[in-house]
């Protein structure tokens, strides 16, 4: 990060707390250390509204104009499905990189979010991953098309899914079946 001060992680907290306000919905930062030399490793976690986001990431453009996106990972959690954004600033300096981990929370009655790929290109893969394995409609994705199953797979079924529209009622009980 070229020229601007290095941020504390409470810094980087209280920065999206008064740009979100309201829509920091949660907080906290873990503190561990890896490996044999102990590297300090730094993670944020933030929950926001899931109408922020876009406004979040750019928001973290503004404290480094290129964080690293890793990924994004999504759960189904019974009542609605969490999506989070892994990205980490200062990236590659070691035992000063901090990941900051962005969780929306999507109703399953509605799992819809806009894409973040207009602001981060390498986000499309882990955008259509989404969509594909849970269910969820990502708005103005630019590629929307399947990537990870079949194209003949059923259009109404998602491989994360714990509910009804999971593969459950795909998948056959063998140890069930007798010989």
């Amino acid at each position: 990060m070229t020229g601007k001060k290095r941020l504390s992680p409470d810094d980087i907290i209280h920065s999206f707390q008064e740009k979100l306000m309201d829509g920091v919905k949660e907080t906290r930062v873990e503190r561990f250390t890896n490996g044999s030399k102990k590297t300090p490793l730094t993670s944020i976690w933030l929950r926001i509204d899931k109408d922020m986001l876009k406004e979040a990431v750019q928001h973290l453009m503004t404290l480094e104009p290129y964080p690293h996106f890793a990924v994004s990972s999504g759960y189904d959690l019974d009542d609605h499905i969490d999506l989070v954004y892994h990205f980490s600033i200062y990236y590659g300096e070691r035992g000063r990189e901090i990941s900051i981990n962005i969780t929306v929370e999507l109703p399953k009655s509605n799992p819809v979010i806009e894409t973040i790929t207009d602001l981060i290109p390498g986000s499309l893969i882990s955008e259509q991953e989404k969509q594909e394995m849970l269910g969820v409609t990502i708005r103005g994705i630019p590629k929307d098309k399947r990537v990870f199953i079949a194209d003949d797979f059923p259009k109404d079924i998602y491989p994360w899914r714990h509910d009804e529209t999971g593969p459950k009622k795909m998948v056959r009980n063998l140890h069930k079946v007798k010989p």
